[in-house]
């Protein structure tokens, strides 16, 4: 099967849950919830905040299963891409509340003047950079993500790693370089968040 080609279980969850199907609905809970938290927590920094956006998800998923286009990506970056947008609503919702109490500005973002507006801007970049740079780490191949987690994680230099993961030299520094650039990839700052259904590919909403 092509890498693009959409996988035959996205298809068939879709379908199930556009039957009503509950037990497709805990199935996919149990297959995405702890990405969808890890994710939520990365942008909002907080425990009962991601369990809100997690629980917020699924119903979202459980309720629109029509609007998750295969042509457009996995099942998984859909889901990441829905919990990236709620997290970022909820960081801004939580950042400019405390900016706009009190002076006459409820209900208009901003109210705090462009300075605050221009750090609260900058808290959902790095937020969505860090988020962003999670998942792409926990989507890699397997071969690449152990390199890069011996590497920079446990702090072991390519001799290590190749004598880690029994492998040549030359192909632990192949692992590292390709890591590295698809981790690289997450500190592209034209990306937006966008409403998961709105872009071209769900994996371009994280």
């Amino acid at each position: 099967m092509p890498k693009e080609a959409p996988r035959h279980w996205d298809r068939k969850m879709q379908q199930r849950l556009a039957r009503g199907e509950a037990a497709a609905l805990g199935e996919l809970y149990d297959r995405f919830a702890s990405l969808v938290h890890s994710l939520a927590h990365r942008v909002l920094d907080d425990e009962g905040a991601a369990d809100r956006v997690t629980r917020d998800v699924f119903a979202h998923v459980w309720e629109n299963p029509e609007t998750y286009d295969p042509r457009r990506g996995p099942f998984r970056s859909w889901i990441a891409a829905i919990a990236h947008a709620q997290a970022v609503e909820r960081l801004r919702q939580s950042e400019t509340a405390p900016l706009t109490e009190g002076d006459g500005t409820e209900g208009r973002a901003g109210g705090g003047g462009p300075e605050q507006s221009e750090a609260l801007e900058e808290k959902v970049r790095r937020a969505s950079v860090a988020a962003r740079a999670d998942y792409i780490v926990t989507s890699m191949p397997a071969p690449l993500r152990s390199a890069l987690e011996l590497a920079y994680f446990q702090r072991r230099d390519y001799r290590q790693t190749a004598a880690d993961l029994g492998v040549t030299e030359d192909e632990a520094r192949r692992r590292l370089r390709l890591g590295l650039q698809l981790l690289s990839t997450a500190n592209d700052q034209d990306r937006t968040a966008r409403t998961p259904s709105s872009g071209p590919d769900y994996r371009t909403a994280i």
